[in-house]
């Protein structure tokens, strides 16, 4: 499978859409490529959520490989998405061409360091790495595969996946989650949460146990995205989402002026629901303008 990336991420083929090796290399010579940004964490989170589940084709019982290339430091905190995939057991190789800051590719790599970081100063240069870097993906693999428990179930929808999301109790900082669980218990579930119209993804990680969360510290009269996604221990099952909008602030309201003076007013309002303190603006009105 296959995803650019800049500001947006965008998956131009899931792991399943592919079945040979020449319809692969096909769709790689036909690749355009995407410039602008480079937002990596955001891109390995897309690649989590999206590219990394049973319906794009991620098998349960295969091992788990993001091979990142790059030619630029990241404009978000690609360290923080990068160990969301390491800790559930996802491989990941970063690759850097030109402008790549090699400490970051070294934050975001698994270990060893030796065998999954590689950096080359033009693109030409990246068919240098192709024989070495294809040897350590296939032993890796196998080193893997023999390690691993091999009485996973292959079956996945309501066994592995939470149902029902229900965002209730939504106020302009704060709002409640709750689902239910499938009916073989995670061991943890991760919650991602953004404003739809842009920003950095925030997350938390609950006990499998629990089947609800307070999210807070939002901001106002704003639309956010919401996941819910169950993991298990050599797995990501499929994720719930929901999108809902937080309150806007309440406003003061019945704004009136009494007890006026040649040089004082009084004003009086009704108080705005969870507000500690008021801000309060006079100014004089220009020449000839209303009162």
């Amino acid at each position: 499978g296959l995803s650019q990336y800049s500001s947006d991420p965008r998956t131009e083929w899931e792991l399943s859409t592919y079945s040979t090796r020449d319809q692969v290399l096909e769709a790689v010579r036909n690749l355009r490529y995407k410039g602008g940004n480079t937002f990596t964490g955001l891109a390995l989170t897309h690649v989590l959520e999206q590219n990394l589940k049973p319906d794009a084709g991620a098998r349960l019982e295969a091992e788990k490989l993001v091979i990142l290339l790059t030619d630029g430091k990241s404009q978000d905190d690609a360290k923080l998405a990068a160990q969301t995939l390491k800790n559930l057991g996802i491989e990941i190789f970063a690759i850097g061409v030109k402008n790549a800051d090699e400490a970051e590719l070294k934050q975001v790599a698994s270990e060893p360091l030796e065998l999954t970081v590689y950096n080359v100063l033009d693109f030409p240069l990246l068919s240098s790495l192709v024989g070495r870097l294809t040897g350590v993906l296939c032993t890796r693999i196998k080193e893997k595969s023999n390690k691993e428990n091999t009485d996973i179930p292959v079956n996945t929808g309501p066994q592995l996946s939470p149902t029902d999301l229900k965002i209730s109790a939504v106020t302009s900082k704060s709002m409640h989650l709750t689902w239910s669980p499938p009916l073989r218990p995670p061991k943890k579930y991760r919650i991602v949460y953004f404003p739809s119209k842009g920003g950095i993804p925030k997350e938390v990680v609950v006990d499998g146990a629990v089947s609800s969360l307070q999210l807070s510290n939002l901001t106002s009269h704003t639309e956010y995205l919401v996941s819910v996604f169950p993991i298990y221990d050599t797995v990501v099952g499929d994720g719930l989402r929901g999108v809902t909008s937080t309150l806007p602030l309440a406003s003061p309201r019945s704004l009136r002026v009494s007890e006026l003076s040649h040089n004082s007013i009084r004003l009086s309002w009704k108080a705005a629901q969870g507000a500690t303190q008021y801000l309060v603006l006079c100014s004089a009105a220009p020449d000839g303008a209303e009162d």
